[in-house]
C-alpha cells in the first residue's frame, strides 16, 4: 500500500502530492542513499556544493542527505540537488544511528566529522575518518592526495595546482569536469550596483582583511570610476569596520545591513556585478551567485580557489605567503602589499569582461604582484 522506497515518502504525513501511493505518477524510487558530511567553515560548505552534480552523475536516482552544523543550513536551503539538509544535533545523531546508507562521503578533515564517518553505517565510505587513536585518516586511497596537502606545506603552498573543488571531487573517486558551486533562492535586496566591497572576514584569520586606508582609497577610486556608490558588504564581525568606512567615505559608499543572517547578506551580494573581497565567505557567496570577483590573497592559497573565468586574483608580493598563520610578526605584512590601484584596475577588467561575456584567464590574475612580476 505504501511506497516506502519513494524519495517523497516519510511515513509521518502525506507527501507534498497528497495522494495514495498506489498508482501515483510521482513515484520516484530511491536508487541509492547518499550521506554527505560537511560541518566546517561556512565558505567550505558553500564550495562543496560543486560536487553535487558529480555525485548525481555517479549515483543516478540517489537521495542526498547533507549533514552540517545548524549555522550552515541556510546556505544549503532550496538547493535543488539536495534532498534533505540535516543539522547536526543529538536528535540527528540518534536518527543516523538507526539508518544505513549506500554511500557516505565525508568532506572534513576533523575529528568530529571523522568519528561520525566511521560510526554511521554505510556500504561505501569515502573521504576522511578517524582511527582508534583519534587520528584523522583517509578512508580510501583516492583521498590520499587531499590528505597529504594538509600535512605537507611544500605540497600545499608551492607544488599543488589543483583547486579545492577538484581535489575534493577526486578524493571521492569522482571525475572532475569543472562544475560550479551555487547558492539558491536568493533575490537581490535592492537596486543593482556595479561594485560591492566585502570588507572583512572571520576573526579566525584577521590578516585576510586589507587595511582600512587601502579599502577607503580603493572605494573612492571605484566611486569616481563608476559614478555609483560602492556597496559595503559584510557580516556581524564587520559592523564596526563598515561604520568607520561609511563615516570616512560619505556618498562614495552605501552601507548594507550586517546582522540579518546569511541569506540576507547573500541578497546584498546578489545586487553586485563585481565584488571585491579577501578569501572569505563573502567571496564564496559572490562566486556562487555568478558575480565577477576581485580577490586578494596573502595568508591563503590562491590556486585552491576556482573563479570559473569570472575573476582576477591579486597576490601579495611577500616571500612568506601563503602561510595559513593566525598571527604574524613580519613587517610589512601581506595586506600592506596590495595597492588600491590594483583593485580598481582589476575591477575595470572584470567589468569589461562581464559586458563582453568573455571569460577571464585565471593566470592573468596570478601575475598581479607588487614586485611587477
Amino acid at each position: 500500500m505504501y511506497a516506502t522506497d519513494c524519495r517523497h515518502f516519510t511515513g509521518y504525513k502525506p507527501c507534498r502530492f497528497s495522494r495514495p501511493c498506489t498508482g501515483c505518477p510521482h513515484h520516484d524510487p530511491v536508487a541509492a542513499e547518499v550521506l554527505l558530511i560537511n560541518l566546517d567553515a561556512l565558505g567550505d560548505v558553500l564550495r562543496t556544493t560543486a560536487i553535487l552534480r558529480p555525485i548525481r552523475r555517479a549515483w543516478p536516482g540517489a537521495r542526498i542527505t547533507w549533514l552540517t552544523r545548524p549555522r550552515a543550513a541556510a546556505l544549503l536551503a532550496e538547493h535543488p540537488l539536495i534532498d534533505r539538509v540535516l543539522p547536526l544535533s543529538a536528535e540527528a545523531h540518534i536518527e543516523l544511528s538507526a539508518r544505513r546508507f549506500d554511500v557516505l562521503l565525508n568532506v572534513d578533515k576533523s575529528r568530529t566529522a571523522g568519528a561520525l564517518a566511521v560510526s554511521i553505517a554505510a556500504a561505501d565510505k569515502r573521504g576522511f575518518g578517524v582511527d582508534e587513536r583519534g587520528n584523522i585518516v583517509p578512508l580510501s586511497s583516492a583521498a590520499d592526495y587531499l590528505y597529504a596537502t594538509g600535512l605537507d606545506d611544500d605540497l600545499k603552498f608551492r607544488i599543488n595546482t589543483k583547486s579545492e573543488p577538484q581535489m575534493l571531487c577526486e578524493a571521492f573517486g569522482l571525475p572532475w569536469v569543472g562544475d560550479a558551486y551555487t547558492l539558491h533562492g536568493i533575490a537581490p535586496a535592492g537596486p543593482r550596483r556595479t561594485v560591492g566591497f566585502n570588507t572583512g572576514c572571520s576573526p579566525l584569520y584577521s590578516y585576510k582583511k586589507l587595511p582600512l586606508t587601502t579599502q577607503a582609497q580603493a572605494i573612492r577610486q571605484l566611486y569616481a570610476q563608476t559614478g555609483e556608490p560602492v556597496l559595503l558588504l559584510g557580516g556581524p564581525e564587520d559592523t564596526a569596520r563598515n561604520a568607520a568606512l561609511a563615516e570616512m567615505l560619505g556618498e562614495a559608499c552605501e552601507p548594507t545591513p550586517t546582522t540579518g543572517g546569511l541569506r540576507a547578506g547573500a541578497a546584498q551580494v546578489a545586487r553586485c556585478d563585481v565584488v571585491v573581497s579577501g578569501d572569505s565567505l563573502g567571496m564564496h557567496m559572490a562566486i556562487a551567485l555568478g558575480c565577477h570577483v576581485v580577490v586578494w590573497f596573502g595568508v591563503t592559497c590562491p590556486q585552491e580557489i576556482l573563479l570559473y573565468g569570472r575573476g582576477i586574483k591579486l597576490l601579495a608580493a611577500v616571500s612568506c605567503a601563503p602561510c595559513w598563520q593566525r598571527s604574524c610578526d613580519n613587517t610589512p605584512k601581506c595586506y600592506d602589499a596590495v595597492s588600491p590601484d590594483w583593485i580598481t584596475d582589476a575591477v575595470t577588467d572584470c567589468l569589461t569582461a562581464r559586458a563582453a561575456g568573455t571569460p577571464i584567464d585565471e593566470a592573468r590574475g596570478a601575475v598581479w604582484r607588487a614586485d611587477g612580476g
